[in-house]
């Protein structure tokens, strides 16, 4: 709710330019009044009465009502049919910036998958997979990391008669416990290099991050974890390409190799691997850098690690459904269920709601100076001027509210 009341007062350029066209507008068409009212029947054969009804259809055709409130309308109108559609955009002016976003660079866990991991393959050297993952649920009884309950889940009658005791959790290598009197250490390839176990790669999926398993420092297989791809992902990295997005880039800090799948299958023009939150930063430094004056880039990310950049980013786009407090603050515009099919309907929002901001300013002063011209020659009458400010103030503000239902055809 905070959000929602902060959005009214961060203003688009165009809003400003309106707000600052009005405060000189206003006193300039008044000493033109009063000019036509009072300079030309000096020189002409015009009564006074003429002129002074000239000059009250010139302040009347003059009324910048029209721009004034059809503007920042259309505006609220795209704001509020954002929020129909699960985006809180936090303002007009990240409104007006995502109808020119050229770039779009997402996270990748979280935001085009669901950060769920689970247990995809299990390769054992001298033992059946059942017996591998019951070690691995056993030795990760206690941990809270997402890998921990993966391997938990795909073992879930891990509660039995086993003994398990020195549970210890070494930072950045894995963990190792005492099961029935064995040292079994569940980790990465580090842990396997320090207790002397002869690892190996795995060839047959690639596309997972590998949890090596030894037992008393013998080698004892593998488990291969992958992180699920959101059903809606590739078909929103397809959407955002209809709609003009000229590039699609993923920053990870996950390995190579996983990055690369993840990229192919959604169709992602370029991925940046291996990444530690602050080279996130850097990386979208160049990327600003190298697309500067090709319109805006945005970053789309949920996790805290992602703050600093949805800061930096010209457009900060954050998962809030299950995205962390940090981000959804830094963030220009929240994605309220996480899917990323909602980027494109924001862009596509966003820019129905640009076009009908310019359709209100060109018709508005299109007209009046039309009528301006008619008043000035004598030919538009009072009728005229009625019509010129209340009449084409009624349709323009009609002609906002279309921005409410701009999400029909998103």
């Amino acid at each position: 709710l905070e959000l929602v009341e902060d959005a009214a007062s961060e203003k688009a350029p165009m809003e400003n330019f309106i707000t600052r066209f009005a405060r000189y507008y206003t006193p300039i068409v008044c000493l033109l009044a009063l000019i036509i009212a009072v300079i030309p029947p000096f020189f002409t054969d015009f009564d006074w009465a003429d002129w002074v009804q000239r000059a009250l259809i010139f302040l009347v055709v003059s009324c910048p009502c029209a721009l004034v409130i059809s503007v920042p309308l259309s505006f609220f109108g795209g704001i509020g049919c954002a929020s129909k559609n699960g985006i809180l955009v936090k303002g007009s002016n990240y409104l007006e910036a995502l109808a020119d976003t050229k770039y779009i660079v997402c996270d990748k866990t979280g935001t085009l998958t669901k950060g769920v991991f689970q247990v995809t393959a299990a390769h054992p050297q001298e033992m059946s997979e059942k017996e591998l993952l019951h070690l691995a649920a056993h030795v990760e009884r206690y941990s809270t990391h997402p890998i921990a309950a993966s391997l938990r889940a795909a073992y879930p009658n891990e509660s039995d008669s086993c003994r398990v005791e020195a549970v210890e959790e070494i930072a950045g290598e894995g963990i190792r416990a005492h099961v029935n009197g064995n040292v079994v250490c569940v980790g990465n390839s580090k842990m396997m290099e320090a207790v002397g176990a002869e690892w190996y790669d795995c060839h047959r999926h690639a596309a997972g991050t590998v949890i090596h398993v030894s037992i008393n420092g013998r080698y004892a297989g593998h488990v291969i974890i992958s992180d699920v791809v959101k059903e809606t992902s590739k078909a929103a990295i397809a959407a955002l390409k209809s709609v003009g997005v000229a590039r699609t880039v993923m920053l990870t800090g996950d390995a190579k190799e996983v990055a690369d799948a993840v990229a192919k299958e959604l169709g992602i023009d370029q991925v940046r691997s291996e990444l530690l939150p602050a080279d996130k930063v850097q990386n979208v430094e160049e990327l600003l850098m190298e697309n500067k004056g090709n319109g805006n880039l945005a970053f789309v990310g949920d996790g805290i690690n992602d703050a600093p950049v949805l800061t930096r980013a010209d457009i900060g786009i954050a998962m809030g459904a299950m995205g962390s407090d940090a981000a959804i603050e830094a963030a220009d515009v929240v994605l309220m269920d996480d899917d990323p099919m909602k980027i494109s309907q924001a862009i596509r929002i966003s820019r129905k709601c640009l076009s009908i901001v310019n359709q209100n300013t060109w018709f508005s002063i299109g007209i009046k100076l039309v009528v301006l011209l008619l008043g000035a020659v004598g030919i538009a009458n009072m009728w005229f001027a009625i019509f010129a400010d209340v009449g084409v103030m009624i349709l323009a503000v009609l002609n906002a509210m279309r921005a409410l239902f701009a999400g029909r055809t998103a």
